[in-house]
């Protein structure tokens, strides 16, 4: 991914520690950095126009979720794990969204489900794209807010919040351990696996809508690797 220009972050609107912090994780995110890159304090200073103390804050931070890894007197790298360590994730990630998922499909209102089917027609739009940056960008937000909308039909607070923690990290791995915009060619195939969780959720089927989304999350380390 093309790295972005220098940002100048808005000191009347925003604390620069939460600024610097949401910027660095979305680039994170996005797969702007590789695995095992490090990460420049003084770059990274130089490039949002503020000083070391809201930079390093923010690698603190992120070192927190899993993101960074800062080695004392050396640096900070971009996290590397293992591909038995990334499998692992999505085998626990998919029993967890499937769980959500099942629930889902025995609490759902009409008016929840029709959020989740506008979201994905833009999904749907989105495949005629033909830039690939675009594209992997595009639907690694829609993604978010598809599963998103999922949660809330679990109306669970306590589901949706720690699924939003475990959705940072296998966006990062997909970003980052695999070959470059890998979203971008396995859309379609993604946008398939979301029509078929959408018919479980609207027929209330609980263990197919638990059983597909286990295996569309399960199935990410197979687009993470794919060459």
């Amino acid at each position: 991914m093309t790295r972005p220009q220098p940002v100048r972050l808005d000191r009347a609107t925003s604390r620069l520690n939460h600024a610097v912090y949401d910027q660095l994780k979305e680039r994170l995110l996005d797969g702007v950095y590789v695995a095992g890159e490090q990460l420049s304090t003084e770059q990274l200073r130089l490039e949002f126009g503020v000083s070391k103390q809201p930079v390093m804050e923010a690698l603190r931070r992120l070192s927190g979720d899993g993101l960074v890894d800062i080695y004392p007197q050396v640096g900070s790298r971009v996290a590397s794990y293992p591909s038995q360590e990334v499998g692992d994730f999505f085998v626990m990630f998919g029993g967890f969204e499937g769980t959500i998922a099942g629930i889902a499909a025995t609490r759902r209102t009409p008016e929840q489900l029709a959020e989740m089917d506008a979201i994905s027609h833009e999904i749907d739009q989105l495949r005629a794209e033909v830039d690939p940056s675009t594209r992997a960008r595009g639907y690694r937000l829609l993604n978010r807010r598809f599963h998103q909308s999922i949660h809330l039909m679990a109306h669970s607070r306590v589901m949706a919040q720690t699924s939003s923690r475990m959705w940072d990290l296998s966006d990062f791995l997909i970003n980052t351990a695999g070959s470059p915009n890998p979203l971008s060619d396995a859309l379609d195939r993604r946008h398939g696996d979301h029509e078929r969780i959408r018919v479980a959720l609207h027929e209330g089927d609980q263990a197919a809508a638990r059983r597909e989304m286990e295996h569309h999350i399960v199935g990410t380390v197979g687009v993470i690797h794919e060459p």
